[in-house]
Order: structure tokens, then sequence, then C-alpha cells
């Protein structure tokens, strides 16, 4: 690792993270789209872009843990790579999303794309992922509340759909395994919407320095402030 100054590095390692978030975003998107067009050729991208995460998120974290060795960083740059760890973390298993949703892609198709409406959910969880990496970058944790109160938007649509899944599982013939697959796609893009959460969480922790993710008491009680 270069001599240049402490809060240079940790710019570069802010930008790699924001790259990061970028391409993992984009391929999120991206597997919305191939599973609605049933594009199999498009589906073999998305796993190739999947790979470049994964190496592009071990790298990042092999940078951090060098930078910690060798700068020994202490208070606020201590905890911004510590930041970076955690959410450099939750990126790359937002990444895996994408690839489970092509994986369900046999059972799903345009209809089933728009009847579940599925690509205006992604729309609302990938804007707090945005907005989580937005909060991070310019260290604004009113920003990071919001998304956090988001994520009951997302919760809300993922019960409509469970809803809607169960109705349709009592008629005569209903497709089952499309139906599980419906299941799988709304819970994948919940998830992301739970990573957004933990991301902001996170740039609580490196705006304030309280830590509430470990407690579920806190956490509860951190949500219902949010949305009174």
């Amino acid at each position: 690792m270069s001599e240049r100054p402490v809060h240079e590095h940790i710019r570069a390692l802010s930008g790699e993270l924001v790259q990061l978030s970028d391409k993992v975003l984009g391929n999120f998107y991206e597997a919305l789209q191939v599973a609605r067009l049933q594009d199999s050729q498009a589906a073999r991208k998305i796993r190739l872009v999947d790979d470049e995460i994964n190496l592009a998120e071990v790298r990042l974290e092999e940078q951090c843990l060098s930078f910690l060795a060798l700068q020994q960083p202490v208070a606020r740059d201590l905890r911004t790579i510590v930041t970076i760890l955690k959410i450099n973390d939750d990126l790359e298993r937002i990444g895996d999303l994408a690839v489970h949703i092509i994986e369900r892609m046999p059972e799903l198709g345009p209809e089933v794309m728009d009847r579940y409406e599925f690509e205006k959910m992604g729309r609302v969880a990938g804007d707090m992922v945005k907005n989580s990496i937005k909060a991070f970058v310019d260290r604004d944790q009113h920003l990071a509340d919001q998304v956090c109160k988001s994520d009951e938007k997302v919760d809300t649509i993922h019960r409509l759909v469970f809803r809607k899944v169960a109705e349709a599982m009592k008629a005569e013939g209903s497709n089952t395994d499309q139906l599980l697959a419906v299941l799988s796609v709304s819970r994948y893009i919940e998830r992301m919407a739970d990573h957004a959460t933990r991301i902001s969480l996170e740039v609580i922790y490196l705006v304030t320095g309280e830590i509430v993710r470990h407690s579920e008491d806190s956490f509860e009680k951190l949500i219902q402030s949010l949305k009174d």
C-alpha cells in the first residue's frame, strides 16, 4: 500500500465500493428483465457479471484488511473501514440474488412478471440500495433513516404477493411450480430491501457510533421511531 495520506486511501476504497454498488444494481435490474423476456443468452451474462462482482468484493475486502494492518486507523477512520467491509458483504449478497432470479426463469415470463409487478417492486428495493450508498458517501443519517422507513413499502408488496399466490394455489389446476417461483422472486426482492436497510444501519453507526443491528429490541425501537 502506497504512502499517500490515510484520507486518500479511504476515498479510494469508498470509490471502489460505489462502483461495486453500481454493478450490483445494474445486474439486478438486468436479471428482472432477463426473467421477463426469457433470454437464455442474457442469463449467462448475468452469471458472468456476478463472477466479476464476487472478484471485486474479495479484492475490496483484501484492500480494507491490508489498510487496517498497515495503517492501524483509529476513531472515525476505523469506523469507516469497518463500515466499508460490512457494506461490501451486503452488496455481494445482493449480487447473488440476481443469479437466484434467473435460476427461476423457466417458471416465469412476461405475463407472470407483469402480473406481480416485480419490476416495480425491484425499483423500490433498488432505490433503497442506491440511497443507502448515497447516505454512506454523504454521511447522511437522515437519508439512511429514510431508507429504513422505505423497507415497509417492500414488505407490504411482498405480503400482497404472498396473498395473491395463496389464493391462486386454491384454484383447480394451478401451476404450483410457477407460483412457488413467484414467491421466491418476491422473497429475493424483499431480501434486497433488507440488505439496503442493513447498509443504512451501518451508515447510522458510522455517523453516530451507535450499534443497533445486534439487538432485536433496539432495532425494532429504531424502526418504530422512524415511523412515528
